[in-house]
């Protein structure tokens, strides 16, 4: 059973800042797209972030210029540091790896985030 373990979800203002963490196994983390989700209670679960092994980034329009994706492929880790964050921005959210070559998917368990006004 794959696992991707996240980290660094909680509770902050508005205007506040938090890094979430994922750590996949590394052999699938090298040759694997990572991203962040997130759902909000009652919505669909909504794509955040994307990075591709080479350090290519994508983001929603939602985030741009407040979060910021990256990942440190020595330490099978990918993480999101989220700026200036809103309420709007509360919910689960979730790593997700898409491997290259085998085009297997996984997910993180969650980590919540809750940003109060």
């Amino acid at each position: 059973q794959v696992q991707l373990v996240e980290s660094g979800g909680g509770l902050v203002q508005a205007g506040g800042s938090l890094r979430l963490s994922c750590t996949a196994p590394k052999s699938i983390f090298s040759l694997s797209i990572m991203s962040w989700y997130r759902q909000a209670p009652g919505n669909e679960r909504e794509l955040v972030a994307t990075i591709t092994s080479g350090g290519i980034t994508n983001y929603a329009d939602s985030v741009k210029g407040r979060f910021t994706i990256s990942r440190d492929n020595a330490k099978n880790t990918v993480y999101l540091q989220m700026n200036s964050l809103k309420p709007e921005d509360t919910g689960v959210y979730y790593c997700r790896s898409d491997h290259y070559i085998t085009s297997r998917l996984y997910w993180g368990q969650g980590t919540q985030v809750t940003v109060s006004s």
